[in-house]
């Protein structure tokens, strides 16, 4: 039997494309604020991102708070973020802390640098493996796609390799898909 807290951080790494203890320190450093304060901006208690920053919990569950972490990663990537004032980074973070976007309108995680992760939020695929991800752990996908593997074996394989599979077999499926539809 696996280590809870290691399976834990390998669920992040395969949900969100690596620890987010990684993707919350990243956070704290761009905005200069506390653990708390990143906390209340993103819609969470204290310790639940505490727990997930160490890695007791494997998952945000909450589609909102997601939505506000690609926010904050965003606006924290941004190459005027250092250069605004201490006003307007408040104004900034005052409407994320309010928003209540779903992950479908918001940028999927990124599993590149913070430079990139703009850059994905266009990617068709990560947008699929992102939404698929939220909704669904990998051997959830993978038990899901057996089901439909007698019937809809087409289905099957789409939710196998875009759901569960790794991101460069997902990219050679959907060209391969887009291509000869």
């Amino acid at each position: 039997m696996t280590d809870p807290h290691a399976r834990n951080l390998e669920l992040q790494v395969e949900w969100y494309g690596e620890p987010l203890g990684g993707r919350f320190r990243r956070l704290l450093a761009g905005l200069q604020i506390s653990q708390a304060q990143l906390a209340g901006i993103l819609g969470l208690s204290a310790p639940m991102l505490s727990q997930l920053m160490s890695g007791q919990r494997a998952k945000i569950s909450n589609p909102s708070v997601l939505s506000r972490l690609f926010q904050l990663e965003e606006a924290v990537s941004e190459p005027t973020w250092p250069a605004l004032s201490k006003e307007e980074r408040e104004h900034r973070l005052d409407l994320i802390r309010a928003a209540q976007v779903s992950t479908l309108t918001a940028a999927p995680p990124s599993t590149g640098t913070p430079e990139q992760t703009t850059a994905g939020a266009t990617d068709p695929v990560e947008i699929v493996q992102s939404l698929l991800r939220n909704v669904a752990s990998a051997s959830e996908l993978e038990g899901a796609a057996k089901l439909l593997d007698d019937q809809y074996p087409d289905l099957a394989e789409a939710l196998r390799i875009l759901g569960a599979g790794r991101t460069q077999e997902a990219r050679t499926y959907y060209t391969r898909v887009t291509r000869h539809g």
